[in-house]
């Protein structure tokens, strides 16, 4: 998933029974991680000045709307987290305790955590490259394409930095792009031949998507009834699975045709 470096005092709902927490654990620090709904970047805009997305060695067409991608905040790994932490927000939907390993390797330090999440981001930035091109039949020899994005870790961006690279470089077939200038969030890891994975984090990502602007977001499948759970009001759920699939929604969207939903 995909996760902004910060470290805020969070609190959270386990969705693991609260009584078992407590007895001789309840004043213990437990192996959680709290998160919350993290900041969106379009990746058809900047990041702090610089193009999110940079192509060179092919045409590219002007674009409108957004295509935001979604992180989570997350405590840092070495954060206690105690029973009063996950009790305190029993009743909040915008907090989320998760086991601490599904967010950070084990047995590493916060520095080598913070590395092993950027070396992440940066393969899912190299297959989002190469499912795109593979999309549009492009040899990558001949286009160049740079991905920037500052103070994100983990692989859940790569069908949005897909999406973004097609956007620029493909139209309709009248001039249009894929947002029919909306603002369409989502997540989802990426693969070479355009498999679209889960990510974890979904319901924190909809309500930081629907915070920002967005009225539709792309969920992997597998995702749904999660996404579903804690659905924002006015979010429209879109199930993808491939890169082929969330491109022919969003233009079937556009076009007024029916789309997949969760």
């Amino acid at each position: 998933m995909a996760i902004r470096f910060s470290r805020p005092r969070a609190l959270a709902l386990c969705a693991l029974p609260v009584l078992a927490l407590f007895g001789t654990a309840a004043f213990a620090p437990l192996p959680f991680t709290v998160a919350q709904p993290g900041t969106t970047a379009d990746v058809l805009g900047k990041d702090k000045g610089t193009p999110v997305i940079t192509i060179k060695g092919a045409p590219t067409r002007p674009t409108d709307g957004k295509l935001l991608m979604t992180t989570i905040l997350a405590t840092a790994p070495t954060a206690d987290i105690g029973v009063g932490d996950v009790v305190d927000s029993w009743f909040r939907t915008d907090r989320a305790v998760m086991p601490r390993d599904s967010v950070y390797p084990t047995g590493d330090s916060e520095k080598e955590i913070e590395q092993h999440n950027l070396q992440d981001m940066k393969e899912s930035q190299n297959v989002a490259v190469d499912a795109a091109l593979n999309y549009l039949d492009m040899k990558p020899g001949s286009v160049d394409v740079t991905l920037h994005l500052a103070d994100v870790g983990g692989p859940s961006a790569g069908l949005f930095f897909s999406l973004g690279i097609i956007d620029k470089l493909s139209d309709d077939g009248s001039g249009g792009g894929l947002t029919g200038g909306r603002t369409i969030a989502g997540t989802g890891t990426i693969e070479a031949d355009g498999t679209v994975g889960a990510v974890g984090g979904v319901s924190l990502k909809t309500q930081a998507a629907r915070r920002d602007g967005a009225t539709v977001f792309l969920v992997p499948k597998a995702e749904c009834k999660q996404a579903k759970a804690e659905r924002p009001e006015g979010l429209r759920l879109v199930a993808v699975t491939t890169l082929r699939s969330a491109v022919s929604s969003l233009r079937a969207l556009d076009q007024g045709g029916s789309v997949p939903g969760c």
